[in-house]
């Protein structure tokens, strides 16, 4: 490939301005041109994090607190808390290390004391029980640690995407794209809707589902997940926050035919049901969806289709985000995904020196497939293995999920427990749920195992000592409005250092 000098992002939404600006504050030489319509607008949902982006947005891409918090009101999220959801009435999937985490005084892994009671793990899991965010130092002050991800407003985190784009120096043109031209097996041009062409040297599609550029354009072809992810739409709905608590994590909750998120902000709360259409209607997904929540408000109906593209290079077009791949959120790793696309495209340009090989090009396109495919592997134990509904679509996920290449790791946990012997062999190295994920989730659903661990009455006695301090400290933390009150008070300094790791 000649030298990349110019670079032309097809799409606006979070994608798009996250790749533009990946591109442009790691490689500030380069243009940077962003094509998006505010006719179209963006997908006014909420959305939730991993635990990387806070890092990502203010370490890497260099975005201030203060002016992001200003400007995006995100929430601090702690993880994921589960309902409804195996033998358990809930467990917690914390960011913070609980399953793979060694105590002092104890000889096992953490997961190992958690077989009949996962609460009180660590504090990430005893302060989500208690609404509660941040510890309190022994000042009384805020104690923030890394481990949290965001609750955002679609609409506004973009937003505040699109003023530091400007602020650094990316192009924004606002128009629609009327078509594309291809040359061989890349692409030649993009013919805008008002008359104008844009050409360049690097094309990032962004365009979401529909992928007009790797999809349609070029003809990729697509790896449907189907198999293994049989949800394939979500009707979504909110309301305004009224005396509600605002919850520390995004809520997940087994429904008939797939489950239910909550994502909280600060004056309203957003609600999903992800679902098969082939076991519910529409109309009766909406119909179990207002039952269980009878104060949302206006709904809509989004369709999806899991899966992703054989590469997501080709030629001179990058696909980032949905136009790559989608899987449905249920572990909330749609923003992370796109964060470690645009991250890796940005390490090939720099390695290259903006002449990408054709070796560094299959690197790339094998590290997103396989980032892609191990997340399938890991959403595939959240359906084959939750035994507590007992309706026609949990029913076939027992039955029928293609576990995808999870089987090794499945195995090796049934035969010896929560053991961390496998780590090494059995993760991928994109695996960005950690061994303590898996964990988490095996120990969270109770999945049964031939070997079994029953603690020493010494150690059941530490464990119950720990657990009490933990719960003590969790009860007296920051709930999210006092922990707001701090971070915007005239006295709170944010320390950007904090965010790079």
């Amino acid at each position: 490939m000649k030298s990349i000098q110019s670079v032309l992002v097809l799409g606006g939404g979070s994608a798009g301005l996250l790749a533009a600006l990946s591109v442009k504050t790691q490689l500030p030489h380069l243009r940077v041109v962003l094509v998006r319509s505010r006719e179209l607008g963006v997908i006014g949902v909420g959305e939730g994090s991993t635990v990387g982006l806070p890092s990502f947005l203010h370490g890497y891409l260099g975005m201030e607190p203060a002016e992001f918090f200003k400007t995006a009101r995100p929430i601090w999220k702690l993880g994921l808390r589960f309902v409804d959801w195996g033998p358990r009435s809930h467990f917690h999937y914390s960011f913070a290390p609980s399953m793979f985490l060694r105590w002092n005084g104890l000889p096992k892994l953490g997961a190992f004391y958690c077989r009949d009671d996962m609460q009180d793990a660590n504090f990430a899991s005893a302060m989500m029980d208690e609404d509660r965010v941040f510890l309190r130092t022994p000042e009384g002050g805020l104690q923030m640690t890394r481990e949290f991800g965001y609750h955002l407003e679609n609409r506004e985190f973009v937003d505040a995407l699109e003023a530091r784009a400007a602020a650094i120096g990316i192009e924004l043109c606002d128009d629609k794209i009327a078509s594309i031209q291809t040359d061989g097996d890349g692409i030649s041009a993009v013919v805008l809707e008002k008359g104008g062409v844009q050409r360049a040297d690097l094309y990032l599609d962004c365009t979401g589902f529909g992928s007009l550029a790797l999809g349609k354009a070029l003809g990729e072809p697509f790896r449907s997940f189907k198999s293994t992810l049989f949800c394939d739409r979500s009707v979504i709905g909110g309301w305004a926050r009224t005396s509600e608590p605002i919850k520390p994590y995004t809520a997940v909750q087994g429904m008939n035919a797939g489950w239910c998120w909550q994502i909280e902000h600060e004056h309203r709360i957003n609600r999903g049901y992800v679902y098969s259409s082939d076991f519910i209607s529409d109309e009766k997904a909406e119909e179990e969806f207002r039952t269980q929540n009878p104060q949302i408000e206006k709904t809509r109906v989004v369709r999806f289709v899991s899966g992703r593209y054989e590469r997501a290079w080709v030629g001179n077009v990058v696909a980032i985000g949905n136009a790559a791949g989608f899987v449905e959120p249920l572990e909330a790793t749609s923003l992370g995904a796109i964060c470690s696309e645009a991250a890796a495209l940005v390490e090939v340009l720099q390695d290259s020196d903006g002449s990408p090989s054709r070796g560094q090009v299959r690197v790339f396109n094998h590290r997103v497939a396989e980032s892609w495919d191990n997340i399938r592997r890991f959403l595939a134990i959240h359906y084959r293995f939750n035994t507590r509904q007992q309706t026609p679509f949990w029913d076939a996920c027992r039955a029928d999920t293609d576990l995808a290449g999870a089987e090794p790791i499945i195995e090796f946990y049934q035969e010896n427990g929560p053991s961390d012997l496998g780590r090494a062999m059995l993760l991928s190295p994109f695996d960005q749920f950690t061994m303590d994920g898996w964990l988490t989730l095996l120990v969270g659903m109770k999945v049964p195992t031939n070997r079994t661990f029953t603690p020493s009455p010494a150690e059941a006695e530490h464990w119950g000592k720990l657990r009490a301090h933990i719960r003590s400290r969790a009860k007296q933390a920051f709930t999210i409005p006092e922990a707001l009150a701090a971070v915007r008070s005239p006295r709170w300094k944010w320390n950007r250092e904090f965010f790079l790791r």
